[in-house]
């Protein structure tokens, strides 16, 4: 398919799996065997957040037209969180921000990421991280968390990762969340995926909210590219999923 391919969900760095991709040369044979073209990276892998952000930015200086620097921060430290986002955003030129509230054992509506959110609210940025978490209070739905977090910091997208995650359930969770919430997108990359996924998310929050990622290197991005490339949707809903909706929403040129 003649269409740009960006890869919104991928890692970089030494973590159990996949050990490779702490090499950028490695990364890109990688990308090119799935006809990927741009790769958005995050590394999460330290406690150190600058230190997986400096990771980054030297694939980046590697490729510049092949990789898109995501930030990472964490809670764990307050007064170095801020601190980091100016400099992943403002030096390194970071797209939008990756947090991973399982390391923190709190979710991602817990007020330890207010700051955080507050401060991506002023400048309008988009955050990605899973939307449930097994720590949950009962009765959590996805509805709930990101109609209370919209309402509060109005200008941040929201990326639920793995469009909810595997099960219908969540599948369903998250369709729900993003019919009644315009600032929400789902990102594709998953485990497993029922017959008709794509078409039902398509058909139920339209092509415009729904982004290619592989979770590379969790998963195999050829696997997950083909998941989209072979439904049952329009030509112009693949371009839009695979790559024209993170061009807009991050102000990429192609």
């Amino acid at each position: 398919m003649d269409t740009p391919i960006i890869d919104f969900h991928a890692h970089v760095g030494n973590a159990r799996r996949g050990r490779h991709v702490a090499d950028p040369d490695v990364y890109i044979r990688i990308m090119d065997a799935a006809g990927v073209d741009k790769a958005c990276i995050n590394c999460i892998w330290y406690s150190d957040a600058s230190v997986g952000n400096d990771l980054v930015a030297t694939f980046v200086d590697r490729a510049p037209d092949r990789f898109v620097p995501v930030a990472f921060v964490t809670p764990y430290y307050p007064d170095e969180a801020i601190r980091e986002l100016e400099r992943a955003f403002d030096q390194l030129g970071s797209k939008f921000l990756k947090i991973y509230p399982d390391y923190f054992g709190r979710p991602n509506d817990d007020p330890a990421y207010f700051p955080i959110y507050e401060w991506l609210n002023d400048r309008g940025l988009a955050v990605m991280s899973h939307p449930t978490y097994p720590f949950d209070p009962p009765g959590t739905t996805m509805l709930k968390r990101y109609s209370a977090l919209s309402e509060r910091f109005p200008d941040v997208t929201w990326v639920f990762a793995h469009a909810g995650g595997a099960g219908s359930r969540r599948l369903h969770g998250a369709v729900e969340a993003a019919r009644a919430l315009p600032n929400v997108y789902l990102e594709t990359a998953t485990s497993e995926s029922n017959d008709g996924a794509f078409e039902y998310l398509v058909g139920e929050v339209g092509s415009e909210r729904v982004l290619y990622g592989s979770d590379i290197p969790v998963f195999d991005p050829r696997h997950q590219v083909g998941k989209i490339a072979t439904s049952n949707i329009s030509a112009q809903a693949k371009r839009n999923i695979l790559g024209l909706n993170a061009m807009r929403l991050l102000g990429l040129e192609f």
